[in-house]
């Protein structure tokens, strides 16, 4: 009689996840000058990345720098007919954040599921967004970086979404798709109005995305730059 496997916890998933990302950080060796400097120290933390304005080419330059948390936001099988018949694959979507100031999503499609798993998550890495957070609420002065320090907004196809901030204490007031972003980026409370077709998921998660990045595009007034909270 086959003996049966044992599930394991969440601890145990994560920290079987840990041991391989480290064994395959140890493999690594770096193909570009970005990868080359982050392995000998040179650069120590994303931010430094981000105000060189430096392209980031190597999914594992993210995950030496920083610990990310994945998610799988949608897995859809999709068929091309061709003339010997139908040919199917799978379409993944992947949200990434260190819920910390920096979130990303990735897509990609393959012939098997865990190949487009693997696949997402690498793009996710490499399409990171710095999201700027703040305490903007007229009902909280407390200065620390829970919510967003103005309102914003984004789209992506017919979706319209914008973040109010909101005082601490509110939570995510948001739809489940939405608040997984939130949540990877580390934006802990928030006031939102949607528009458009918001049933669909993707489109919405990426709308959500479009509106914190541009929390970081916008000028703000030394006023406002007090409120925002800058992860230096």
């Amino acid at each position: 009689m086959a003996r049966e496997r044992r599930k394991l916890s969440a601890e145990e998933r994560e920290q079987k996840a840990k041991e391989k990302r480290e064994a395959e950080l140890a493999k690594w060796v770096p193909k570009t000058e970005l990868g080359k400097k982050v392995l000998a120290g040179t650069i120590t933390s994303m931010d430094e990345i981000v105000k060189g304005n430096k392209p980031v080419l190597e999914a594992e330059i993210i995950d030496y720098l920083m610990p990310m948390e994945e998610k799988m936001i949608e897995l859809k099988k999709t068929t091309r007919v061709v003339r010997a018949g139908r040919k199917f694959s799978f379409r993944v979507s992947v949200l990434v954040g260190n819920k910390n100031g920096f979130v990303g999503i990735g897509t990609a499609k393959d012939l098997e599921k865990w190949p487009a798993v693997r696949k997402a998550t690498r793009k996710a890495k490499l399409n990171l967004v710095k999201v700027r957070r703040g305490c903007g609420s007229w009902e909280c002065t407390c200065g620390t970086g829970h919510s967003v320090p103005f309102k914003v907004s984004g789209k992506n196809a017919s979706v319209r979404i914008s973040f109010l901030p909101a005082p601490k204490g509110t939570g995510r007031v948001a739809g489940e798709a939405v608040k997984d972003v939130l949540k990877f980026a580390g934006v802990n409370d928030v006031w939102t109005k949607v528009a458009g077709a918001t049933d669909t998921r993707l489109n919405f998660v990426k709308a959500a995305i479009n509106a914190l990045e541009q929390t970081n595009k916008m000028k703000v007034s030394d006023e406002i730059g007090k409120k925002s909270k800058r992860e230096a």
